[in-house]
């Protein structure tokens, strides 16, 4: 019974992706660069709710210059809940490749891709198909951590130094098994409602780091919580992903982590995520 569930919610979202409009192309202005992004819109004049939404660390487009499928797949989904999603590149205006296997990143998730998330986030803010109080962001693996820098609730900065959302501020974030364990190095609050989303089973970005994090930040008073799904890995709402074994990563004492998709846990996020999102 519950396979046939699965199958059920996966085949709705084949049809819905076939009804899909081409995404367009846009050009987002950021603090250094200007990002190069996907905008996927409803039909209609809006006003919609929105969402930024962070690739992970392979960037944003596979070899071919197709919008990864992962990435692709929730935009689709979204637009047909009735939200405008906008991709942001954060690679390849700033020349980079897939940074999965780089050690010196020049695209940090607790700096360049924080900045770029409130510049897509500012953007959409700006059109009139945008309700502005509703800009929700998510993002997955490397964005999923720049989702968790991009909502902390910073601490008290001098004039001229630290990090000051301009406008205003996301409304909501989901973060797809995220690296947690840089952010435990501090005190970690959420200014605005935010899940995370793991897998047990990920050994790329183990969930325990994350565990701590949300509970601690609770015991603060944050609104942070957790979801973690047996027996899933990392990329678990992949479509349609065996899991398999990724070598030559830049992790600590290995080298190699298990990725592929968990049909039940992407289910259950594909339902999920929508009602976590402003509206």
């Amino acid at each position: 019974m519950k396979s046939s569930i699965v199958l059920s919610v996966l085949a709705s979202v084949t049809l819905a992706q076939a009804a899909q409009a081409a995404p367009e192309r846009v050009k987002v202005p950021g603090s250094a660069v200007t990002l190069a992004a996907i905008l996927y819109k409803p039909e209609g004049n809006g006003p919609f709710p929105a969402v930024v939404a962070l690739h992970g660390c392979n960037g944003l487009f596979t070899r071919d210059g197709q919008t990864a499928p992962r990435e692709a797949a929730w935009a689709e989904k979204l637009v047909q809940e009735g939200f405008v999603v906008l991709l942001p590149d954060s690679f390849g205006p700033r020349g980079l490749g897939p940074q999965c296997r780089t050690r010196e990143r020049r695209a940090r998730a607790s700096v360049e891709r924080r900045e770029d998330a409130h510049a897509a986030r500012r953007w959409l803010q700006e059109q009139a198909f945008v309700k502005p109080s509703a800009v929700s962001l998510m993002g997955w693996s490397n964005g999923g951590t720049a989702t968790l820098y991009a909502i902390r609730q910073e601490r008290q900065a001098r004039p001229g130094r630290g990090f000051r959302v301009v406008g205003t501020d996301f409304a909501a974030a989901v973060a797809f098994y995220p690296g947690c364990l840089a952010l435990n190095e501090r005190p970690y609050r959420t200014r605005v409602t935010t899940t995370i989303l793991s897998g047990e089973l990920d050994d790329w970005t183990p969930v325990k780091p994350c565990e701590a994090l949300a509970a601690r930040a609770k015991s603060a008073g944050s609104p942070l919580s957790i979801t973690v799904y047996p027996g899933a890995h990392h990329d678990f709402d992949w479509p349609d992903r065996p899991v398999t074994v990724v070598r030559g990563l830049l992790l600590a004492g290995r080298g190699e982590a298990h990725a592929g998709t968990n049909p039940a846990a992407r289910a259950d996020a594909l339902r999920k995520v929508p009602t976590l999102l402003a509206r």
